[in-house]
């Protein structure tokens, strides 16, 4: 059966662009189950298929430029009473480019060390980047590695706007994430990436047509469901 966006596919061309229009929609698994009679399991691999191709779609963003905000968050379960600290207990660590009036990027770390940022940092930012961040000490060193517009706002003593600096728009994003993933319930800890770079997703095309950049891609890269 002809599909340009599937491979092997046992659908229409048609019916698929449906399961489309409704993942741009934001229909959940179910309702597009019961509103195209195919079976639950089988829009739940559509999905993660699709989100493969999100994923991988994000994951190629150019090195960001202007003016870049810089932050760590943390996903996953309630801090464990007795433990502190960034990333304390069993979270999931997440760290957060977002060029300004333009699109966000994230990556899921080990730890918030110097080196670790550091790496990410000269991979996706360009070094004439304009650059915000909080005060943690895994901002440190910028300027040494060529980073000369770094300039810092400090969380530590309730300061979180100086002039124009500040991380308010990465923060909004980690707001953004975290409401949309926390009615996504139990998600297994081996696809929070794909839920996240979705995330990352319709936030960089929320003022675009979700459904014709999702055909674009699917046309250049097709789904392959053997």
């Amino acid at each position: 059966m002809l599909n340009r966006y599937v491979k092997r596919s046992r659908i229409s061309e048609k019916k698929f662009r449906e399961i489309i229009k409704m993942f741009s929609m934001d229909l959940d698994a179910t309702q597009v189950s019961e509103l195209t009679n195919i079976s639950r399991n089988s829009i739940n691999k559509y999905y993660q298929l699709i989100r493969k191709r999100i994923a991988e779609h994000c994951e190629e963003i150019s090195p960001m430029n202007g003016e870049v905000e810089m932050d760590e968050s943390y996903f996953g379960p309630k801090r464990v009473k007795g433990k502190r600290g960034r990333g304390a207990g069993s979270k999931t660590i997440v760290f957060g480019l977002l060029k300004r009036n333009g699109k966000v990027y994230t990556e899921i770390v080990p730890d918030c060390s110097k080196d670790t940022l550091q790496k990410i940092i000269r991979g996706k930012v360009d070094p004439e980047t304009v650059i915000h961040s909080d005060g943690w000490r895994g901002y440190n060193g910028l300027v040494d590695i060529g980073y000369k517009k770094h300039f810092r706002v400090d969380h530590g003593t309730n300061e979180f706007v100086r002039g124009k600096s500040h991380v308010n728009g990465i923060e909004s994003f980690w707001g953004i994430a975290k409401t949309r993933l926390s009615k996504r319930r139990g998600i297994k800890k081996e696809l929070f990436y794909l839920h996240l770079k979705e995330c990352e997703f319709r936030f960089n095309y929320r003022k675009e047509n979700i459904y014709d950049i999702l055909l674009k891609i699917l046309r250049k890269n097709p789904l392959n469901l053997s």
